[in-house]
């Protein structure tokens, strides 16, 4: 990918957002259509409410649709996973289901993730967007129903950043599909004591870096100009 230029008129482009915690990601679409007031504008993938990090938005058609190849590029992420405490949605969302006194060692944590390096069958948790005959999953457990969901293949990196009981620190490099959340709990599931995400913040969305992001909580701002942020491609990616 050749160097991005800065444009110099607001008609399409790419926005680097930092999500703040606490707002969905659509709702950051909806505010950057309020205040460039253009319809349409998409995403390269979303992050959870309690989630923050790197958002790449795609404003005019040009850009809207290289949401798919955009969307299949690598991510990587730092998490903080709260070990002996499991919820229904795998993240401090949710509501816990199950409790353990059970803390593991250090070396037993090694053990667990060096089985999640590599490619991995994962199976999509039900609280996801993920769509089964039409319905998205979090549809359905919202009413309380669970259905069999298919593995699927990804490639995941993982790096432990730190280790203090009940909280683990991990550094994550993952390709497209793979959900982080699912891998926090079934790391608590394989150390025996279950777990959910207490943290989540995407570094990087393919090429695009967080030290590259403006902070979300801007677009929230009625006078906020998003012109000097916004970034283009060279026309032969566009096409």
């Amino acid at each position: 990918m050749q160097k991005q230029q800065l444009v110099t008129e607001l008609k399409e482009g790419l926005l680097l957002v930092d999500k703040p915690q606490g707002k969905t990601s659509f709702s950051l679409i909806s505010a950057l259509r309020r205040l460039t007031g253009i319809k349409k504008i998409g995403h390269a993938g979303t992050l959870d409410p309690f989630a923050t990090g790197v958002m790449v938005l795609l404003i005019g058609r040009r850009y809207t649709k290289l949401a798919d190849s955009l969307l299949a590029q690598n991510k990587r992420y730092k998490t903080q996973i709260h070990l002996g405490v499991s919820t229904d949605t795998y993240d401090c969302e949710g509501t816990v289901v199950a409790q353990s006194k059970k803390r593991p060692t250090r070396d037993q944590i090694e053990e667990v993730v060096a089985q999640f390096q590599g490619e991995i069958l994962q199976v999509p948790p039900m609280f996801s967007a993920k769509k089964v005959k039409g319905e998205k999953l979090y549809t359905l457990a919202r009413k309380g129903i669970t259905i069999e969901r298919k593995a699927c293949p990804v490639k995941v990196h993982i790096e432990i950043l730190d280790f203090t009981y009940p909280y683990l620190e991990l550094d994550i490099s993952c390709s497209k599909g793979t959900y982080i959340r699912s891998l926090g709990h079934e790391i608590g599931e394989k150390l025996g004591c279950g777990a959910h995400l207490s943290q989540l913040r995407r570094l990087e969305s393919g090429a695009f870096p967080i030290d590259d992001c403006v902070d979300g909580a801007n677009l929230y701002e009625k006078e906020f100009d998003v012109t000097p942020y916004l970034r283009s491609l060279p026309d032969a990616e566009l096409l």
